[in-house]
Parts: C-alpha cells; sequence; structure tokens
C-alpha cells in the first residue's frame, strides 16, 4: 500500500467515530487495498483498521461552560493533529462532525492546499443561519445528511453533497427474546433510557432519570429498563444505576443495543442520533435534554428552529414531545411517558410521523456515497453534485 493515496480521517466523539468506521469500510469496498488510512478516531474505527493518533475522549465533550476546563487539552490535540496532517501530506482529509473541533482544524490546516471534505454539515440551520457564510472556501465539499441540509447550503454558495443519514444502514437486530438474555423479568414492559454519548452530558441526565425510574416504581404495572451506553460512560452509569428501584440492565454491548431498543416498548432519550435510531425501529419516544445554565440561555437566545429532535426536523412538526431545559424534569417525563405506554391513539400518532420521516430519507448506503465523495476528492476531480 506505499502508494496507495492516504485519506485522513477526524472523528471527535463516538456518534463520528461509528460514521468514521462505515466510511473505512465503505472505502475498502470501493478500493480495497488501493487507499491507506490515518487519523483520529475511537474503538469503531479502530475495529475498521486505523489507528488512532490519540484517544477520541479528549476531544467528547460539548457545552460552553463544560469546554473550558478541557480547553488546554483540545488545543493540544488541535495542534498534534494539524502536525501530523502537515507532515503526512494525505491525498484528502475528511473531517466528520465534532465542528467545534473539526473547523478550527479545517481553518489551521486550510493553507495547506490539501482538499478537505467534511461529513455531517455544522447544524448552522439552527443557530444563527447568517455564521453559515464562514464556511465558504472553508471546504471542497460538504456531506449532508439530513435532507433538507442542501437547499440550505446551496443558498450560501457552499458546494454539498447530500448522501443520506448512516442510521437508515444499520443491519436489522437479529431475532430472539433479547430481554430474557439479559435477565430481565417477563410479562411487563420494557422502557429505554438513552441518557447521551458524553459523560458530562450524562451526568445531567442520570439524576432525572433516577427520579423517573422512582415515579415509574409506583406505577400499578411498573416496567423494567434498558439504558444502553457507550463504552466510555458505560462503569458511571453501571455506578449510578445500582440503588434504582426498578429491574434494569445497562447494555453495553453494539450488538445487544439495538436489539434492546427494538423490544422496549417506549424510550426516554435525550436529544441527538439516538432519536432517529429510535424512530427507525419505530419505539415511541420522549425526547428530553438538559444542559448547563449558560448553555441554556445561549441556547435560547441563538436558537432558529422549533424543534430538537431530528425526527421532529425531518417531518417538519412536533410529533415527538419535547422537554427541554427546565422542562425536563422526572414528573413532566413521566406524564408524557404515560400514553405510550397504554394509549394505541398515542402510538399511532407516532408510528405515522415514523413511516413520515423514512419516507423522507431514502434508500440506500449512505456510507457508500459518502465513500464516492471521498475518492473523488483524493482523486483530484472534485466531488459529485
Amino acid at each position: 500500500m506505499a502508494n496507495s493515496p492516504l485519506i485522513f480521517l477526524v472523528a471527535g466523539e463516538p456518534s463520528g467515530d461509528l460514521l468514521g468506521a462505515r466510511l473505512i469500510e465503505a472505502l475498502r469496498r470501493a478500493a480495497g487495498d488501493g487507499v491507506a488510512i490515518a487519523g483520529v478516531g475511537g474503538d469503531r474505527m479502530a475495529a475498521a483498521g486505523m489507528a488512532s493518533l490519540f484517544p477520541v475522549e479528549d476531544l467528547a465533550v460539548m457545552g460552553f461552560a463544560e469546554v473550558l476546563p478541557r480547553l488546554p487539552r483540545i488545543l493540544g490535540r488541535l495542534r498534534e493533529t494539524a502536525a501530523e496532517i502537515a507532515r503526512l501530506r494525505p491525498a484528502v482529509v475528511v473531517t466528520i462532525d465534532s465542528p467545534g473541533f473539526t473547523l478550527r482544524l479545517a481553518r489551521r490546516i486550510r493553507p495547506l492546499g490539501l482538499p478537505l471534505v467534511h461529513y455531517v454539515a455544522p447544524q448552522l440551520w439552527a443557530w444563527k443561519p447568517e455564521r453559515a457564510k464562514s464556511l465558504r472556501g472553508l471546504f471542497d465539499r460538504i456531506m449532508t445528511i439530513l435532507p433538507f441540509e442542501t437547499a440550505f447550503f446551496d443558498r450560501l454558495g457552499i458546494a454539498t453533497t447530500y448522501v443520506g443519514h448512516p442510521a437508515i444502514e444499520a443491519p436489522p437486530p437479529a431475532a430472539g427474546d433479547i430481554l430474557a438474555e439479559l435477565g430481565l423479568p417477563g410479562g411487563q414492559p420494557a422502557v429505554a433510557m438513552l441518557a447521551g454519548s458524553r459523560r458530562g452530558l450524562v451526568g445531567r441526565m442520570l439524576p432525572i432519570y433516577r427520579d423517573v425510574a422512582a415515579r415509574l416504581a409506583q406505577s400499578p404495572t411498573p416496567p423494567a429498563l434498558v439504558l444502553p451506553v457507550v463504552p466510555g460512560t458505560a462503569a458511571m452509569v453501571r455506578d449510578a444505576t445500582r440503588d434504582w428501584p426498578l429491574a434494569l440492565r445497562v447494555v453495553d454491548a453494539p450488538e445487544r443495543k439495538a436489539r434492546a431498543l427494538a423490544a422496549c416498548a417506549a424510550a426516554v432519550a435525550t436529544s441527538g442520533t439516538a432519536t432517529l435510531e429510535l424512530a427507525l425501529a419505530c419505539v415511541p419516544m420522549v425526547v428530553v435534554y438538559r444542559t448547563g445554565w449558560i448553555t441554556t440561555r445561549l441556547v435560547r437566545r441563538w436558537a432558529t428552529v422549533e424543534h430538537a429532535s431530528l425526527p421532529n426536523l425531518i417531518v417538519g412538526r412536533g410529533f415527538l414531545p419535547e422537554l427541554l431545559g427546565e422542562a425536563c424534569t422526572g414528573a413532566n417525563i413521566v406524564a408524557a411517558l404515560a400514553p405510550l405506554l397504554g394509549d394505541p391513539s398515542a402510538i399511532a400518532a407516532q408510528q405515522a410521523g415514523f413511516a413520515e420521516m423514512r419516507a423522507q430519507l431514502g434508500e440506500g448506503r449512505p456510507s457508500d456515497r459518502a465513500a464516492r465523495v471521498v475518492l473523488e476528492a483524493a482523486a483530484g476531480r472534485g466531488a459529485p453534485p
């Protein structure tokens, strides 16, 4: 592979790590050993064959107040990544999501004259859209994953290609009674509780989720709980949930997560990619999010969209309940969850929204389309529209 073009990938959090892993696999399908891979990523990209320059956990932080204590380390990793790119001179650099880090990296390495492709458009349509103009000339191509994003960036003269959301290519869950395998009692519904992938967010959500569990324990038919986690938060979630009053299981094995989610009657999920995964599995849900005090105030000032969750944004209406900021309390969550555990009309309304969303996302394999864009850029031929 000495003469193979080098593709340098940078992912800064678990969701980007999954995207990067699927992109590596798609590049291998398209080019075999005709490409070499280097960069920054997590366990999934490592399993796909890429050795990370440093642990991706150093970058997995979100929120204005939350970033400040970690800023010196993050800036050090920024310099380290830029220096490695300058040393290797790859055929193309692909930055994946994590705009707080990747956009700064792109500005730092742009003078090198290397082709730059960004995967997952920054959600500037939600936060002061005028700031999107700063992306002009920064990337050679932005690969968008939501169907409405391309029109937004095209109006600003920013080159984009819609490749599709990666969640639609997840394999269907295997058959079998996963709840029994996990040792959860039969004869009662299971509720999934997803606290997020970043430790700071998980730390804010777990006390709220504990209150939810305590309230559900008082119901006539208390559910069992399933808590899917990423490896970086598994230990803290297990430790925090030892004394919860309901039967529960923390699930960190990737092959079990999709099966466990699909087996749940309903879910409580922090706003993010998890809501889309649940929607594709047709699991009714309540969307929640609690940020730090400073972040909450800034979000209220800057937000320009009516909805927070991806399914609501894609469909264009609020068919999923969203409890954000101060509204994210145990009492409110239990009240919103109750209809999803027994009201057929409430469940049917969400199922109709899921079908509408799925139709808009389309078919095919987004990672293969993304790989084509990257290989075109590496070959110096630009990228397809």
